[in-house]
């Protein structure tokens, strides 16, 4: 019985290599998709336009021809843009022969797009500040106490002139996993753009991330810039009290003198109202919730 079962088995697996056999052998039409790569630029020379990185290839061929080409490496359709820059139109079909390394044993019934159009224009350098792009998930309650460090911290970019001119900064990518409750340190990339190239493609990153709170700053005396040597001016009250927000490491370090308030004295004697919005300058990573009282009344006594 069981040598019986053997056998059916082994017949079964026979016909269906054979039915494949037969199947494959037998044309067949299909879509594939090849990366399109353009060569041989002129020296110093690229294209920062829009190229479609695949284009779609309608073919005919035999079954077993066509898995070959999707299961197989990644296919490159070449063009070549040769000695000339400024604007060029190609018609891709002018390069098919050109690639039947690529195609050899299939027949290509068209090809979408059937034509590019792109600029040739001369490569310059420019330094680049290195900028967040990343996608940051924080545990709730926690954040950024400080800038993001970056590592190096600007790059030198090569490009086409038309773009790179334009850009005074290059954003990381990428997504930092979370979510995150303590200082973290870890890699970011930079974007893939045609015709672009970087000093460096990775960039260290530190986030400073810690818990956000408030906190209060009472008393902090109000001074009254650029007065008259033959005026006076009185506050009431001649204080505020400061309420800020950063990280817990921070704030636990500040001391009232770190805060700086002031009212001008041009805005005092521009005022209508009785009252004055006094200024706070603030110690760095940290942004004021409110300031109590909001507006301070005034005297102007003259000598």
């Amino acid at each position: 019985m069981r040598k019986k079962i053997y056998i059916f088995i082994a017949s079964v697996i026979f016909a269906v290599i054979l039915w494949g056999a037969i199947s494959l052998s037998d044309l067949y039409y299909t879509n594939i998709y090849v990366k399109l790569t353009l060569t041989n630029f002129p020296q110093g020379y690229t294209t920062g336009s829009p190229v479609p990185e695949k284009i779609k290839l309608r073919v005919r061929g035999q079954g077993w021809k066509l898995v070959s080409l999707n299961i197989g490496p990644e296919a490159e359709f070449r063009v070549s843009v040769g000695g000339d820059s400024g604007m060029q139109q190609i018609s891709l079909y002018n390069y098919i022969e050109t690639n039947r390394w690529l195609l050899s044993d299939v027949d290509i019934i068209n090809l979408h797009p059937d034509s590019i159009k792109f600029f040739v224009e001369k490569i310059i350098s420019k330094k680049l500040l290195v900028t967040s792009g990343l996608d940051i998930e924080f545990k709730p309650g926690y954040g950024l106490a400080t800038d993001i460090t970056f590592t190096p911290d600007s790059i030198t970019v090569w490009g086409p002139k038309s773009l790179l001119s334009r850009m005074n900064e290059i954003r990381t990518i990428g997504r930092i996993p979370g979510p995150l409750d303590s200082r973290t340190a870890t890699v970011a990339g930079l974007p893939s753009l045609r015709g672009f190239t970087y000093s460096s493609n990775s960039i260290d990153v530190i986030l400073d991330v810690q818990r956000i709170v408030d906190k209060q700053f009472d008393n902090i005396t109000v001074i009254v810039l650029d007065k008259p040597s033959t005026r006076e001016v009185v506050l009431l009250p001649n204080t505020v009290n400061v309420n800020i927000r950063g990280g817990i490491v921070i704030l636990g370090k500040l001391k009232p003198e770190d805060f700086r308030a002031f009212v001008r004295y041009q805005n005092v004697v521009q005022d209508t109202t009785g009252s004055v919005s006094p200024e706070i300058l603030l110690p760095k990573n940290v942004t004021l919730q409110f300031l109590k009282p909001e507006r301070l009344r005034y005297v102007i006594r003259s000598f």
